[in-house]
C-alpha cells in the first residue's frame, strides 16, 4: 500500500506564491513518475507537471514559466512552486505517483486565487 500526503494548499491573493508538497510512504520499490494534476469546479483534472524519473518533466502550457516541480528535499517527496498564481489557478490541487504500473493519487489540495 501507498500513501500520499499533501501540504501547502490555500488561499492567496493573484500574483502570490504557494508550494505545494507530496510525500509518498509506504510500499514504495520504484517510483516511475510524481506530478500534479488538479481539478477546478465543472472541470475535468488535468495535468499541471510530472516528474518522469529519468525521463523528462512535462508542464502543462498554462502554468510554463510560472510553476516548478521539483523533487530536491525530503526522500520519495515532490515539490510544486506555484509563482505568480493567477484566479484561473483556483481548484484541488492532486499529487500523482506512478509506481510498477500503478498509480495512485493523494487526497487532495485546495489553492483558492482570489483578491
Amino acid at each position: 500500500q501507498v500513501q500520499l500526503v499533501e501540504s501547502g494548499g490555500g488561499s492567496v491573493q493573484p500574483g502570490g506564491s504557494l508550494r505545494l508538497s507530496c510525500a509518498a510512504s509506504g510500499s514504495i520499490f520504484s517510483i516511475n513518475a510524481m506530478g500534479w494534476y488538479r481539478q477546478a469546479p465543472g472541470k475535468q483534472r488535468e495535468l499541471v507537471a510530472v516528474f518522469a524519473y529519468g525521463v523528462n518533466t512535462n508542464y502543462a502550457d498554462s502554468v510554463k514559466g510560472r510553476f516548478t516541480i521539483s523533487r530536491h528535499g525530503a526522500p520519495n517527496t515532490v515539490y510544486l512552486q506555484m509563482n505568480s498564481l493567477e484566479p484561473e489557478d483556483t481548484a484541488v490541487y492532486y499529487c500523482n505517483v506512478q509506481i510498477l504500473g500503478k498509480t495512485y493519487w493523494g487526497q487532495g489540495t485546495q489553492v483558492t486565487v482570489s483578491s
